[in-house]
């Protein structure tokens, strides 16, 4: 017994095809996958196959596809606490990222004396992915070891 396949008009497909392929989610990009090869016809052990997920997987979106659309491609909100950052914090963190290159103890020794915020360093390492930087760690020397090359050349004997 096959389950009907997904109706869906050139728009939602122009739509879902859009989403697969520009999409920044890669779970909203799965999950259009899904939905665009059930409405061609597929069968569910088919695409379950064909992405690499269980059949129950490709059930439970479809469902959510029949119950809410579009609205059943990204992830909902999860539960947790609120940021303790506000958006004033963020501006502020940015500003002092482009002012200056500072350590993560700086920044958060800055937001805790003039915000009166503390956060943790792993928090403000994603809060600052979130806004676009690249953590890196800081190179303490730029040049190859001169001490290398004294302890291999001995000094005053000629090669010849």
């Amino acid at each position: 017994m096959g389950v009907k396949a997904i109706e869906l008009s050139e728009g939602e497909r122009e739509t879902l095809r859009a989403i697969i392929k520009k999409g920044v989610d890669w779970r909203e990009r799965d999950r259009a996958e899904t939905i665009l090869a059930l409405s061609e016809g597929r069968t569910v052990a088919e695409v379950a196959e064909t992405q690499g997920v269980k059949p129950e997987t490709v059930r439970v979106r479809r469902r959510k596809w029949l119950k809410r659309g579009f609205a059943s491609l990204p992830d909902r909100q999860r539960s947790g606490a609120p940021s303790k950052l506000t958006d004033e914090h963020r501006v502020q963190l940015r500003c002092w990222v482009e002012a200056e290159p500072l350590t993560a103890r700086v920044l958060l020794t800055r937001l805790e004396r003039e915000f009166g915020v503390k956060i943790g360093a792993t928090t403000l390492r994603n809060e600052l992915k979130r806004l676009g930087y690249v953590w890196k760690r800081t190179r303490y020397c730029l040049k190859k070891s001169v001490m290398k090359d004294v302890l291999s050349k001995p000094s005053g004997i000629s090669p010849n």
